[in-house]
């Protein structure tokens, strides 16, 4: 029978938090890793945890698998003005070093659950899913789902799946796949996943597609999945608002639920589990960042339960800025 690892393994370090100049950008992303990891050791659930910060940054030919020479330039040395603050936020030194550990903590995250399946892994990033081969966009800099995915089909021809729960399509992969046709056989057409409509739609959506990568799985036809449940999907977000907090529960939930019947699909045929991941994405919040928090929390509490057989209590606490409005 498989086993899971008790603990999930985190790729973290303070250098890929990004502190100056924050206070002249809306979005808090850049911040959000160190803020995520506070309130893990608040609530107690540290101990659950696996962190590494030991894991190496991103070359610059790291992020020319995916960008053009000109604008990785922009951003790691701040040459082109127009070009390096394409992604919406103000550029720093700073804002070039945190890029290349963000980035690599998605991919490093990705490579130990290829390489040990029992482990759920958790890169704590976001600003990735709308980054353009030429241009930053959405508060996103570098595209690191498909810098990650194309350098893991390189080096051990792993091809996967993205469960993309941000508010907001994730672009990344379907732009890159002229400029980086290896994108196509890393991430195949029809495994950027994005739910979409409201709250029974969109879970419905989502069980849909459970069914169609289990079937891809089974066949071999792809090796591992990554978890991207942004905050922003969440009603009360600034800038999203796709469903309520039941059902953005209900949608991790149901996730790891599907992980763990995999699991027990794949010892039946003799095979490890399945190679798990998770990242943050979006959410916005000027009234209550607390409730991104607690959103992301609540997500990697549902995975520490079910697939880590803990039991921990938590509930996930969203300030309803809207008192009377829910999504039907």
């Amino acid at each position: 029978m498989y086993m899971r690892n008790k603990k999930v393994k985190v790729f973290y370090t303070p250098k890929q938090v990004l502190r100056k100049n924050m206070a002249r950008s809306y979005s808090k992303s850049p911040l959000k890793p160190m803020l995520l990891m506070q309130n893990f050791e608040r609530i107690g659930i540290t101990e659950f945890l696996d962190v590494d910060g030991t894991f190496e940054p991103f070359t610059r030919e790291d992020f020319l698998i995916t960008h053009t020479p000109d604008y990785v330039d922009a951003v790691l040395t701040g040459i082109d003005i127009h070009l390096r603050s394409t992604n919406g936020l103000p550029w720093s030194k700073e804002l070039a070093r945190t890029v290349r550990y963000t980035n690599a903590s998605l991919y490093n995250a990705i490579k130990y659950s290829i390489e040990h399946p029992e482990t759920p892994c958790l890169a704590p990033v976001s600003g990735m899913h709308h980054a353009r081969p030429g241009s930053g966009s959405g508060f996103c800099t570098f595209a690191g789902q498909v810098i990650a995915s194309v350098k893991l089909y390189r080096e051990l021809g792993k091809r996967g799946a993205y469960f993309d729960l941000d508010g907001h399509y994730g672009n990344s992969i379907e732009d890159c796949r002229r400029f980086q046709p290896d994108i196509n056989l890393a991430v195949p057409v029809g495994f950027n996943i994005n739910p979409h409509g409201r709250n029974e739609e969109y879970l419905t959506h989502l069980l849909v597609a459970f069914a169609r990568v289990e079937n891809a799985i089974l066949k071999n036809e792809i090796d591992y999945v990554v978890w991207c449940h942004g905050a922003d999907s969440h009603e009360q977000d600034d800038l999203g608002g796709q469903v309520n907090t039941m059902y953005w529960v209900r949608c991790a939930d149901e996730f790891y639920r599907w992980v763990k019947r995999m699991d027990e699909k794949l010892d039946k045929l003799g095979r490890t589990p399945l190679p798990v991941s998770m990242a943050l994405f979006g959410g916005y919040r000027a009234d209550s960042y607390e409730s991104v928090l607690s959103l992301h929390t609540k997500d990697l509490v549902m995975c520490l339960n079910t697939l880590c057989g803990q039991n921990i209590i938590y509930e996930a606490q969203v300030v309803d800025k809207y008192p009377h409005s829910s999504i039907h």
